[in-house]
């Protein structure tokens, strides 16, 4: 099957800002998905106020004219959305291609209504590596020996936004919420990249030439 992925990815973002209205506050995830859901909420013209999960995703925000505030404002938020690289049938994701994986997790727990937005090819029968890592750089090497599997520092060296150091887990990704406890258990492990189900409202897929909706957790 082919792909139109950035077609897709547009007509996902586009179809996310029917759920935004005048007044919300609105996490905005990172990637090239958000990369079209920005100047799209833009054009409405909404009164929202936004926090961003990664610099990149500010500069973009303010530069169309949105409002951005830094997440020590507010306590939490109405709406989020985000993109994933890999979308399962029950719902789990893996992201953090990106590096900020962590940040995106605290937005997306904030919020009451968690939206992801990816193209067709994001969808995938079973989770598989790479799972993106923040480590901490303090004790790096004791860090990389307790999660006692294929773990790759990421070789362009890029930090996260908040200094971590980026890695990948290449290991079996079988069992997501065993893994998720293992890495969330190993001292120096920031944040991983698994998105649970309960996480997340829906998702809006495009497919072709439409906008699929998945729907993974009842909204609050």
């Amino acid at each position: 099957m082919e792909f139109n992925v950035e077609r897709e990815k547009k007509m996902a973002a586009v179809s996310a800002v029917d759920y935004l209205d005048d007044g919300m506050t609105v996490g905005l995830g990172t990637g090239s998905t958000v990369a079209y859901l920005i100047p799209a909420i833009a054009y409405r013209e909404l009164d929202i106020t936004c926090v961003a999960t990664s610099p990149a995703t500010e500069n973009l925000a303010t530069s169309h004219g949105l409002r951005v505030v830094a997440f020590d404002k507010l306590d939490h938020l109405d709406v989020a959305i985000d993109g994933a690289d890999q979308v399962d049938p029950h719902g789990w994701l893996i992201k953090g291609g990106g590096g900020a994986h962590t940040r995106e997790r605290i937005v997306a727990s904030a919020a009451r209504r968690f939206i992801v937005i990816v193209s067709a090819n994001k969808l995938v029968g079973r989770l598989r590596p790479p799972v993106p890592l923040e480590l901490m750089s303090f004790g790096l090497p004791s860090t990389l020996r307790w999660l006692l599997g294929d773990v790759r520092i990421r070789s362009d060296a890029l930090r996260t936004p908040d200094g971590g150091v980026l890695a990948d887990w290449y290991g079996p990704v079988d069992d997501p919420i065993g893994l998720g406890r293992h890495f969330s258990s190993t001292p120096g492990v920031v944040s991983h990249g698994l998105f649970q189900p309960a996480l997340t409202e829906r998702v809006l897929i495009g497919r072709g030439t439409q906008v699929d909706v998945m729907k993974v957790s009842p909204p609050e």
